[in-house]
């Protein structure tokens, strides 16, 4: 109740501020209009009817026109165009009024009617100013007075584009975050030395280290800047030894309004370029809206990723299933915080129990599967072969034999760029799993399979990028492999909505292969991340350690044999070797067969090689006998 009634204190309180300002402007605007109507005397008879009745009753009339076009219900504090807008009609209304009421006092003979149109033009220009001083009162004039020089921070804004207006236009609005904006930096010659919302642009952006501006923290402001774009920017700013910011990217900036508040840390995506993934959205929109969507792996990397776009395309239902509690619990919760209307399910199986498997399909009958579900760690799939085997292989079969049975429409499985020309253990069985994908899209037509295929993401759990953070916040040093190692990367957004458009695409027994950009050698990403860090080599040195079991120094995305199609989607392509070859076919499955049966009694260099009979292309490099070593180890007595 105190707060109620504080509130309508002010409230009132300004509402009798806005009546006494009005009320003498009112009579002000009267009495100057009849100055230079009358060259600066006052009529006789104009004295003579200046008594406090008139003068009340002037006030009155244009006090109710100014409440009928609720002059006095705005928050001037936020004065726009529209209200702009009214305060014109409401003294037209006014100056009308009052024309009307000198027509029945007083007359025309000696006043004349410009008089009223003076008056308006006066009226309308001093209730303008005092609305827009209002404005302006409070949004740079009260926090300023409010603001000393040792708390504001003086910002220079990268981007002179539509995205950089839109900061700096927030910035000065909003004076009490007390930060200043000084300067604005471009490169286009033909915006250099003009003025954005009063702030000066300079360029080019190689000066930025030799301004003579005295600033403290930087924003950058261009989210469609490419990786060397964004390369450039970033040592420029670093020759500053100034803090500086960043905007997402475009792919990011999905929805909503940009804003101060999505500045963040330039990231390592930042550097691998900022292209904006365009998708066909109604392709996605018919392939998943309103239909029943299974996705395995739905905590990892990709899977969660996966959940948060078939949000936006509206299932019917939403069955997220993960072997992992932890990964369940928070993906779970995420999307409890969507408060969407779509149902969706948490279920926490093994994809390797077929039994329980086919028990969620038969009760959800899923329409869509996204599968992407794998264990993909390459020298630990080195050292347990047998767990890559169960998962990537049978667990892929357990799950395309469901949905054949269950009359899922589309089947799309997550594969890897490793499964081009394997050596490990991980790529041999993604490729075997696309293998047997294909050939389970041949031997039925109720469900249509297909596979996706890239390269590594950024941020995805056992990636190289949070080892590396790891290191560099212990002070280094940071290890790589191989000074040639080198491996594709795309942000986790970006391939989980290139999955979801070569869903759309599939037509029954493709290898879609997105399009992976140029690949990154890891000594490169290593330094850029000690230097986004505030670090040099120096610092933080970077070790060669030499290259792990199974681990490849550069990947394909396709071997000599597979041409490439493209597809209506410029990012994505497609493998023209639909598997057609029964009995390549007969042999795998024949070799997986006898795998299974002695899964458990073969040690990890048996299981390679009963891969390597099974896929001839999968040729390990190097042979791993650790597991001598634990098998006749002893504790000792």
């Amino acid at each position: 109740m105190d707060t109620l009634f504080l509130k309508s204190r002010i409230k009132n309180k300004n509402l009798v501020f806005l009546l006494i300002i009005d009320s003498f402007i009112i009579v002000f605007s009267i009495l100057l209009s009849v100055f230079i109507r009358f060259d600066f005397t006052l009529p006789q008879y104009f004295v003579d009817n200046i008594n406090i009745v008139n003068i009340v009753s002037i006030i009155l009339a244009k006090v109710f026109c100014f409440r009928i076009f609720a002059l006095y219900r705005g928050m001037w504090r936020y004065t726009s165009l529209w209200d702009m807008f009214n305060i014109i009609k409401a003294n037209i209304l006014g100056s009308s009024v009052i024309l009307f009421y000198f027509y029945f006092n007083v007359g025309f003979v000696s006043t004349g009617r410009s008089l009223f149109l003076i008056d308006f033009l006066v009226s309308l220009g001093l209730v303008s100013f005092s609305r827009l001083g209002i404005r302006v009162f409070f949004s740079h004039i009260k926090d300023l007075l409010k603001t000393t020089e040792k708390n504001i921070r003086k910002v220079i804004i990268i981007g002179a584009g539509d995205t950089g207006q839109s900061i700096a236009k927030e910035l000065l609005q909003r004076r009490n975050n007390k930060i200043l904006l000084v300067a604005i930096i471009d490169d286009n010659p033909r915006k250099i030395g003009r003025r954005l919302h009063n702030i000066a642009v300079k360029g080019p952006i190689k000066t930025l280290s030799n301004l003579n501006i005295d600033y403290d923290e930087i924003y950058i402001c261009a989210p469609s800047a490419s990786k060397n774009e964004m390369r450039l920017i970033i040592d420029e700013c670093k020759k500053t030894n100034k803090s500086f910011k960043t905007l997402p990217s475009l792919s990011e900036l999905i929805k909503g309004r940009v804003s101060i508040s999505q500045l963040r840390e330039v990231s390592m995506l930042d550097l691998l370029g900022r292209d904006e993934v365009e998708l066909d959205k109604n392709s996605i929109k018919n392939l998943v809206m309103g239909k029943r969507v299974l996705i395995t792996g739905a905590g990892g990397s990709i899977g969660s990723e996966l959940v948060r776009q078939c949000f936006k395309y509206n299932p019917s239902l939403l069955v997220m299933l993960d072997i992992s509690e932890l990964n369940l619990f928070e993906i779970d919760r995420e999307s409890c915080k969507e408060k969407s209307k779509i149902l969706f399910k948490p279920i926490l199986s093994d994809i390797r129990d077929s039994g329980l498997i086919n028990q969620i399909f038969e009760e959800y009958k899923p329409q869509i599967v996204f599968h992407a579900a794998a264990y993909k760690h390459v020298p630990i799939q080195e050292k347990f072969p047998s767990e890559a085997v169960k998962t990537n292989i049978f667990g892929t079969y357990n799950l395309g034999k469901a949905a054949i049975n269950n009359f899922t429409e589309k089947f799309v499985l997550v594969s890897t760029d490793k499964a081009v020309n394997p050596v490990n253990v991980m790529g041999a069985t993604k490729r075997i799993a696309e293998i047997t994908m294909q050939n389970l899209n041949q031997s039925q037509k109720n469900t249509i399979f297909m596979a996706v295929r890239f390269g590594n993401v950024l941020g995805s759990s056992g990636s190289v990028i949070p080892v590396f953070k790891d290191q560099i916040k212990d002070g280094g040093p940071v290890t790589v492999t191989d000074p040639d190692m080198e491996r594709y990367f795309m942000s986790i957004p970006e391939a989980s909505q290139l999955i979801m458009q070569a869903g759309s695409l599939g037509k029954g027994g493709e290898v879609f292969i997105l399009d992976m950009g140029r690949p990154i050698k890891i000594i490169d990403l290593a330094a850029d991340l000690i230097r986004l860090s505030g670090f040099s080599k120096e610092d933080i040195p970077i070790e060669i350690t030499g290259v792990r079991p199974g681990e490849k120094k550069t990947e394909e995305l396709s071997n000599n044999t597979e041409n490439l199609n493209k597809t209506k989607h410029k990012k994505i392509f497609v493998l023209n070797d639909r598997v057609s070859n029964n009995n390549i076919y007969e042999n795998i499955i024949s070799g997986l067969i006898r795998l299974e049966e002695d899964l458990k009694r073969n040690s990890p260099t048996e299981i390679r090689n009963i891969l390597s009979s099974i896929l001839e292309e999968y040729k390990p490099e190097i042979a791993i006998n650790q597991e001598d070593f634990i098998l006749k180890s002893k504790a000792k007595a």
